[in-house]
């Protein structure tokens, strides 16, 4: 059951920096409910939007809310890790613009599929259910040195091995099942300080681990470089430093490319107090040269 709605964040920068008069195709790689790709085609009725997304859920939902808009939209549900396959599928060789919005939809942590800490439902953390790894798999399965190396490179979580040996005592025991009990492991190692819940960083570690998506930004990008037209415009919202520093840098040394925004655009005051998980969000955009 969905109990939130999911609100998009920066949506006044991406129509006002990513959006340019001119464009005739843009590519939503991360269509999620279609809060940005409303708002693109509300703004610009000559747009033709192609929205992509892993999650079935999130096409649905999708469907629904861009129903008037529908005769200029395509959704098709696909990794944009294989961007250029599926735009060639749907007869599309070169677009003018693309954006990718990184961030994990309120529909997704509400959809019992274990990427919240506060689930008793099971650890599965796949975006796409065609996916063959589960997080069930990472945190039962793995060897403590492979728990470790991914909790402390990609959560960058400085008490990677503490939880890595909790967690593998801990299944000796029984199989940990949901996300609540993996929570509450990591809890126990970390104590509960700040505003943050002591399990956020491993859990963004297995759920990148799960649905390997620091791979799929780097082809993504890439492939949307190469099949963008000149003139055209690349964005991406981001929401933690590794996914930033894979677009920061592809930005900076990618010939094909010249960067717009020098330095990442961050939400608004008045935007993180209405919309609290804006918070980390960074838009970064390119133009293709």
């Amino acid at each position: 059951m969905i109990e939130r709605d999911h609100i998009p964040v920066l949506v006044k920068e991406v129509l006002d920096i990513l959006i340019t008069e001119n464009f005739k195709v843009f590519i939503d790689a991360t269509v999620g409910g279609g809060g940005h790709a409303y708002s693109i085609l509300e703004q610009n009725s000559n747009i033709k939007l192609i929205g992509l997304d892993v999650d079935e859920t999130n096409l649905g939902i999708a469907k629904v809310r861009l129903f008037p808009y529908l005769e200029r939209v395509k959704l098709v549900r696909g990794n944009f890790r294989e961007l250029r396959k599926i735009l060639q599928g749907e007869g599309i060789d070169a677009f003018d613009g693309i954006l990718f919005d990184l961030g994990l939809s309120m529909y997704q942590l509400d959809s019992k599929r274990g990427f919240s800490f506060y689930d008793d439902s099971f650890i599965d953390m796949r975006m796409d259910n065609r996916l063959n790894i589960t997080a069930y798999d990472v945190v039962n399965k793995y060897s403590l040195e492979e728990l470790e190396g991914i909790i402390w490179e990609y959560g960058e979580e400085y008490m990677a091995r503490a939880i890595a040996r909790a967690i593998v005592k801990e299944r000796k025991k029984r199989p940990i099942s949901t996300a609540i009990e993996l929570g509450n492991i990591i809890a126990k190692v970390k104590g509960r300080r700040g505003r943050l819940h002591p399990a956020t960083k491993t859990f963004q570690a297995i759920r990148i681990e799960v649905n390997k998506e620091l791979d799929n930004l780097e082809i993504g990008l890439n492939d949307a470089i190469d099949m963008c037209r000149p003139g055209g415009r690349i964005g991406v919202i981001s929401f933690h430093s590794l996914e930033d520093r894979i677009v920061k840098r592809t930005f900076r040394e990618d010939k094909r490319i010249k960067a717009v925004t020098k330095k990442p655009i961050r939400p608004s005051y008045g935007e993180v107090k209405e919309n609290p998980a804006s918070r980390s969000a960074k838009l970064r955009v390119a133009e293709k040269i």
